[in-house]
């Protein structure tokens, strides 16, 4: 098929290159234009606009498509049989939308209509849910409610991470996208009305651990926003990231984010307790609990998260 492929970060990348190894004619990607990265702030292309170089393909990068009538134009004469979006980040208009032949198809990390919106592969480790998955869906000037080609679901378990369903989502998106593709139009299963969840943008201070909620809740935090946005506490007044934990067995009577022995067993809500295994001082990378401790001694009875600085 003729199509353009529109995506800006990791995840669409395998799509593109299961589309591009499926021998279909990709005459355009469009992504996000290039970001300030790095130490030096240098302009940095996406990981898309990378892939799609790399591939030999043409890239587009308008700042918006919004009130864009030549960038409107140009995908209308593209003469598209379809096009792919996979988390571009922009909002595609009604008529961009109804130009390729099949239309827009959109590759979605949730098995709608559960978490549709910015963040749903995070959002379905805060929320513990039991699975995940990918649906192709045909895009309408909604947000995220188009009707349903293809899905397909995977197990979360209790050490699931954003990074582990990531990498599996994205590969699941690649090749679903290529069988969506293969089969002939039809119009899709429209979402149910019941069921239907939004998450919205993630922030910094979506991270910040708040050691009065239960165990649980703080590790899938922790499982969720790791590696972006990060989860963090505050140490003496100096925010310390935290980038792994696991849920140790026992209650304790402590205050929340009392530190109560020398392997960094942390009182949490309702008498639960974390350990926390890696974690980050200011300026340093991500250490194993042992090695930051061998740097910086947390005695027994400091309270963590005691002062509010940002993050």
């Amino acid at each position: 098929m003729r199509l353009a492929f529109m995506g800006t970060p990791d995840f669409a990348v395998p799509a593109l290159r299961a589309l591009h190894q499926a021998g279909h004619d990709i005459v355009t990607v469009y992504s996000q234009p290039p970001r300030p990265a790095g130490r030096g702030k240098k302009l940095r292309p996406s990981p898309v606009q990378q892939a799609a170089e790399e591939l030999g393909i043409a890239v587009r990068t308008p700042l918006s498509l919004r009130r864009n009538a030549e960038e409107h134009a140009h995908f209308r004469n593209l003469d598209l049989d379809a096009a792919v979006v996979a988390a571009y980040g922009l909002i595609l208009p009604v008529d961009m939308l109804e130009a390729p032949r099949r239309g827009c198809l959109n590759i979605h990390a949730s098995l709608l209509p559960r978490w549709r919106g910015a963040a749903p592969i995070q959002a379905a480790i805060l929320a513990g849910d039991s699975e995940s998955g990918v649906t192709i869906m045909q895009m309408d000037a909604g947000l995220d409610t188009g009707a349903m080609l293809l899905r397909d679901h995977v197990a979360l378990t209790p050490r699931t991470t954003a990074t582990t369903l990531h990498d599996d989502l994205a590969a699941m998106g690649g090749r679903l996208i290529v069988e969506a593709l293969r089969q002939p139009p039809h119009p899709g299963t429209p979402q149910p009305d019941t069921g239907v969840t939004y998450v919205q943008r993630l922030s910094r201070e979506d991270g910040r651990i708040d050691w009065r909620t239960p165990a649980t809740t703080i590790d899938r935090q922790i499982r969720a926003l790791t590696p972006w946005p990060g989860t963090f506490t505050v140490l003496d007044g100096t925010v310390i990231k935290i980038g792994a934990a696991e849920i140790a067995p026992g209650g304790t009577p402590a205050a929340p984010g009392t530190v109560m022995d020398d392997r960094l067993h942390v009182a949490c809500g309702d008498g639960t307790i974390l350990r926390i295994t890696r974690l980050q001082r200011p300026g340093r990378g991500m250490m194993e609990a042992g090695d930051f401790l061998r740097g910086q001694a947390i005695a027994p009875g400091t309270r963590l998260g005691m002062e509010q600085p940002d993050a």
